[in-house]
């Protein structure tokens, strides 16, 4: 069985570091208490040291060995952190105590759960000392040294400490090895020049053992304390520990389960896999980064800037263990205080998102198996004779000749030129897949993919030199090295050929976790510590290789020990560079593997899931994590990829997937048609209409993205990050909010008409009819029959919306609708970004509008803070005010009357505005 984590824990205030001022004296040297002691949580066992070994056996839930030294009966079972968390092995009280560890016997837990460590650390560990510390310009850096080694081999006895400053809400902590380079993660990163002048943190060192204490200024928070558990340093496992100022943690992507993290004895692994999402596996991409509430609703974030096999141990102390096999220690720290701004803080350092298309918002449809150019045609002419919305059409492998990459089925697919011009001729657009497998087996001379990446050295090579050869879905095939800027350039040629022929628009990147239907190669992969380090973390499969390439292969940059995770990461910048010298307009790019900074470059689906009701609902997390991890352009495949789905449940889907970021109906071969055109005319209709209303937020919708993009705001939005200091909302994950102000409450089960939704305290209005509901914030039952979603609008907010068209260029040229949410005061605010949808960096170079909304003391009025002759091309046509207390008696535009409806529901409507988005005007009610 599976049942372990450890324990050393200090009292972490032997040295206090000033921000300012001179180097840090130490006010305490030598062994300090642990700090569960020192806060007083164990001082009834202190003072019963000589209690009976009756109650002993009660305090170890009664599985206590019989010789179990007294020091270890003092740590509580969950603050017990595992000192021997290798998988499938029976820990036995000789390996455990091999390791100068404790050994007591838990109760047994249910198969495939942990539970508490039998094998934990004692206070008296090991561990580093910090031998000196210095102030440097930025802030500090200092010695670790080991004394005593540790049970994992080639521990590093001397650590280099660097502690920068970097911001006010931004702390910069890097250990590595003091006299020897290691591999470091070669992500940009930003430089400071100057040290934080007034940090919302401070930070503490105990010296002997080593550890950092971090606290909030402002509360007292401990954000971090790492003296809980011995630091350790090994050229092939590195770990630290800390305590948790609660148990609401998020994040530590990618993983298939709830939003919030269960602190119960928990580990989720971060290493890039193919594999169907599923609980507990280690998913498609790696995100080392979680964000973390604290009591009162502050927040904070941390980033372990590191690409290695990696596992991440929760425990119900509270506390976390950081687990890695390679690299160094490098954390980046985010104060906040709010999350959004935890989220903003951390892309400052991995970067901001790319500004999507506007096509990239439009409804998207793809299956596998529509076995013919022909076939995908009919698909495309009934969504256009339904006239229902769609801006992309999507083929998978069964395109290609032989599942080749850069290559046409000469039969099925003959007519995809000309499919993909009648597309364009429509204002719609193609993608297609592509796969980071290159076939092997082509006669030389025949495929100049594989031919040209051989002669210029370009794929993954064995330790001997040689092509490594895997075996994808065209058989064997080599695996193109995205570390090499030289593939970059072969790739983009190789793009370059086949756009030649079939113009495509956009670029979905799958497989490329890299997936391998074999476990490291066709040779398997040699002996050595790189394919079997001396610790391997829970990965599926329990090997480093299993269904992808070798650890020890060779790529330019390092050995894929280090890159495997930043495989779909390099393979996107590639790709997404070979777009833009393609088409000279935004790239679109949806990416199967991801990792930190990953947005810069693509979107990201949620992979192979189900036709069922439980992968609907966790669609929901899933969509939400990845906005956490600065990857807006995220959305599941919508009915499901695999098995065969309802219409029921389609329906239900269509109208979640209606307000992914990135939408997308995407089917396996061999299952039924899920389009919407393949159901009855109810379904259909449903479907259809929630598209519609899609579209007609596009205008909202596309202003998030700019938010994003320019300052690292999230679009699919959980509800605490909204109302952090309402509890309630902190475990919510089946309800999310388009930015601040669009609350979507989808059905997630079969056989229901209605929903019950959290409504947060205040004034919410009804999307559609403008109705308000005032909450205390609180759960409400509300009518859902099957055609129908619950929308609801934030009091206080404007949001731009537009007359939907059946494609995002014909809905882009329509009026506007704009729609007033009258806060409790009568106020409201609201803002759009507008340009032409498609060419690159519009902010930067200015060509592009930008107008603020504002209501007050019954006057809204539009002002345009930047223009562009994009905006002369709309109109401003309506505006609907909900919320309206009396019925107006006039309504003047630009002090002109106009006429206006109003209801009892207390909507105001004016419309026939016919204002230029160019021109500021204002409208007042009286």
């Amino acid at each position: 069985m599976k049942s372990y984590q450890k324990l050393t824990t200090t009292q972490p205030a032997a040295c206090q570091v000033e921000e300012e001022g001179a180097a840090p004296t130490p006010s305490g040297h030598g062994k300090l208490a642990p700090w569960w002691v020192g806060s007083g949580l164990l001082l009834a066992a202190v003072l019963l040291s000589t209690i009976t070994v009756w109650v002993l056996r009660q305090v170890s839930g009664g599985w206590l060995g019989p010789t179990a030294p007294p020091k270890c009966l003092l740590v509580p079972q969950s603050h017990r952190f595992d000192c021997y968390p290798e998988r499938r092995v029976v820990v036995t009280q000789e390996l455990c105590e091999s390791r100068g560890c404790c050994f007591i016997q838990s109760p047994p837990v249910a198969e495939g759960k942990q539970g508490v460590p039998w094998c934990f650390y004692p206070p008296d560990f090991p561990s580093y000392a910090l031998e000196s510390l210095n102030q440097t310009e930025l802030g500090m850096v200092g010695v670790l040294v080991r004394r005593e080694k540790a049970y994992y081999p080639r521990d590093i006895e001397k650590l280099r400490l660097d502690v920068e400053f970097e911001t006010d809400a931004r702390l910069h902590i890097k250990i590595t090895d003091a006299a020897n380079p290691r591999y470091e993660v070669p992500l940009d990163v930003p430089r400071v020049m100057k040290r934080a002048e007034n940090p919302m943190y401070s930070l503490n060192f105990s010296w002997d053992p080593f550890g950092v204490l971090l606290q909030r200024k402002a509360t007292g928070t401990v954000l971090l304390n790492t003296t809980v558990a011995p630091l350790i340093f090994a050229d092939q496992f590195l770990q630290i520990s800390t305590s948790l100022p609660s148990k609401f943690l998020y994040g530590l992507g990618e993983h298939r389960g709830s939003l919030l993290h269960s602190l119960d004895w928990n580990t989720l692994t971060l290493w890039a896999r193919d594999v169907s999402p599923t609980e507990s596996f280690n998913l498609y991409g790696a995100h080392p980064f979680y964000l973390l509430m604290e009591e009162g609703g502050n927040a904070h974030g941390v980033f372990l800037l590191n690409s290695n096999a990696m596992e991440v141990a929760l425990q119900p102390a509270p506390g976390l263990t950081w687990r890695t096999i390679g690299g160094v220690l490098d954390f980046y720290i985010f104060l906040g205080p709010d999350p959004n701004m935890v989220i903003q803080q951390y892309q400052q350092v991995i970067g901001f998102p790319a500004m999507p298309p506007i096509w990239a918002l439009g409804f998207h449809l793809c299956r596998w198996g529509y076995g013919s150019s022909n076939e995908t045609w009919q698909t495309v002419r009934a969504m256009r004779n339904y006239q229902i919305p769609q801006d992309a059409q999507w083929n998978d492998i069964d395109y290609m000749d032989g599942y080749r990459d850069f290559t046409l089925d000469p039969q099925k697919f003959a007519s995809l030129p000309s499919l993909v011009e009648d597309l364009h001729k429509h204002g719609q657009h193609y993608v297609m897949i592509l796969d980071p497998g290159i076939s092997s087996t082509s006669p030389r001379g025949s495929y100049w993919p594989f031919d040209e990446g051989l002669r210029r050295g370009l794929f993954l090579n064995t330790t001997q030199g040689q092509p490594l050869i895997g075996q994808v879905w065209p058989g064997f095939t080599a695996f193109a090295d995205f570390s090499n800027p030289e593939t970059h350039q072969w790739w983009l040629e190789n793009l370059q050929h086949f756009y030649a022929h079939v113009p495509f628009d956009g670029l979905w990147i799958d497989m490329n976790e890299p997936s391998n239907f074999m476990d490291g190669s066709e040779d398997g992969c040699p002996p050595g510590e790189l394919d079997s380090p001396p610790y391997t973390p829970a990965v599926l499969g329990d090997s480093l290789s299993a269904k992808t390439v070798c650890a020890s292969a060779k790529q330019k940059v390092s050995v894929h020990y280090n890159l495997h995770n930043l495989y779909g990461l390099m393979e996107a910048k590639a790709t997404a560079s070979a777009l833009i010298k393609i088409r000279g307009k935004r790239p679109f790019v949806i990416s199967r593997s991801t990792f930190p900074s990953q947005g810069r470059y693509s979107g990201h689906w949620l992979g192979d899931n189900r036709s069922q009701w439980k992968d609907m609902s966790y669609s929901i997390p899933g969509l939400l994590s990845f906005s956490l991890f600065g990857i807006p352009l995220v959305g599941a495949d919508i009915c499901g990829f695999s098995g065969s789905t309802s219409e029921e449940l389609c329906t239900r889907w269509m109208q979640l997937g209606a307000f992914y970021p990135f939408a997308r109906n995407h089917n396996t071969q061999n299952e039924k048609a899920q389009d919407p055109t393949a159901f009855s005319p109810a379904a259909r209709t449903a479907m259809k209409d929630v598209l519609l209303t899609r579209y007609s937020l596009l205008p909202f919708l596309y202003t998030l993205f700019h938010r994003a993009h320019l300052r690292g705001d999230t679009v699919a939005r959980p509800l605490f990050f909204e109302f952090p200091w309402d509890v309630a909302t902190w475990e919510l994950d089946r309800q999310f909010l388009w930015g601040q102000s669009l609350l979507v409450t989808p059905v997630l089960e079969p056989g229901v008409d209605s929903v019950t939704g959290y409504i947060p305290q205040g004034t919410w209005y009804d999307f559609y009819t403008g109705s308000s509901v005032n909450s205390s914030g609180e759960m409400l039952k509300m009518p859902a029959p099957l055609e129908h979603l619950n929308l609801h609008i934030r009091e206080g907010s404007i949001l731009p919306t537009q007359k939907p068209g059946t494609t995002t260029k014909v809905t882009w040229g329509n009026p506007l609708r704009l729609i007033v949410a009258l806060s409790s005061h009568a106020t409201a605010w609201g803002d759009l970004f507008w340009d032409d949808g498609e060419s690159l960096d519009t902010f930067e170079k200015g060509n592009y509008s930008y107008v603020v909304f504002n209501v007050t003391q019954n006057i809204f009025t539009s002002t345009v803070l930047h223009a562009s002759t994009e905006a002369t091309k709309v109109t401003i046509g309506t505006l609907s005010i909900f919320g309206v207390q009396k019925p107006p008696s006039k309504v003047l535009l630009n002090g002109q009357e106009k006429p206006f409806s109003y209801l009892d529901n207390q909507v105001l409507t004016v419309s026939d505005l016919g204002m230029s988005l160019s021109q500021g005007f204002s409208l007042q009610w009286l």
